[in-house]
């Protein structure tokens, strides 16, 4: 295995705790509906699956519904208006990220959030200066699976796919860098749903805290 050079995250579930804010976004839009609004430990496990993955889960409706649309895109604006009311880094996180910066390790962030999104999250964390590159959902063509938005980023960074680390808490995530050619870490402590087995996902190794992602970085 090639020295690290370089580390990517994703966002949602692995950097970041954005659950909160999420959960409030999509309970929102169901009260408006007249519908019952979901316990949050209903709808942190499918927090990874995006706006569209909440709405299903909200709403049970797929995307042909003609108020599936409709629905997301008002979560989104309601998302937006609240985007970091609680959302914070993963406990640990900061001390990782601290650690990166003082060895010179650039680091990013890989994430299937649309781009307006991710940049305000990005922005409210206070991370806007020290990152070394963000790829959003929009960023490329094609999103994560695809492994076009990691060889970007490992682009972006200036450094082989081989050398850089990928940490995500979903299959997706693991999917695209595998095929980006990244090495490739679970965050067992983000958004698992139920019935996923990380240990199939082909992984390189699982973190179950962030502070872990030290013990590979030496």
């Amino acid at each position: 295995m090639a020295a690290i050079r370089g580390v990517l995250f994703d966002l949602d579930g692995t950097l970041a705790d954005t659950a909160p804010d999420l959960a409030y976004a999509l309970n929102a839009v169901l009260l408006e509906q007249s519908r019952q609004a979901l316990a949050y430990e209903q709808i942190r496990p499918n927090v990874s699956l995006g706006s569209g993955g909440l709405i299903e889960l909200g709403f049970r409706i797929n995307k042909q519904d003609a108020n599936y649309e409709v629905f997301r895109q008002r979560l989104l604006d309601i998302y937006a208006e609240h985007v970091c009311d609680h959302t914070v880094l993963f406990p640990g996180m900061a001390d990782v990220l601290t650690a990166l910066d003082e060895r010179a390790l650039p680091w990013g962030i890989v994430t299937n959030k649309i781009g307006y999104l991710t940049q305000a999250v990005v922005q409210k964390l206070g991370l806007a200066d020290r990152t070394n590159c963000v790829v959003a959902a929009d960023s490329t063509p094609t999103p994560k699976p695809h492994p076009a938005p990691v060889l970007l980023a490992c682009n972006l960074l200036k450094l082989a796919p081989a050398s850089c680390l990928f940490i995500g808490d979903d299959l997706r995530d693991i999917l695209a860098g595998r095929a980006a050619g990244t090495i490739n870490l679970v965050a067992r402590y983000g958004y698992l749903g139920a019935g996923e087995d990380p240990d199939q996902w082909g992984a390189d190794g699982h973190l179950s805290k962030p502070a872990d992602i030290l013990d590979w970085l030496n």
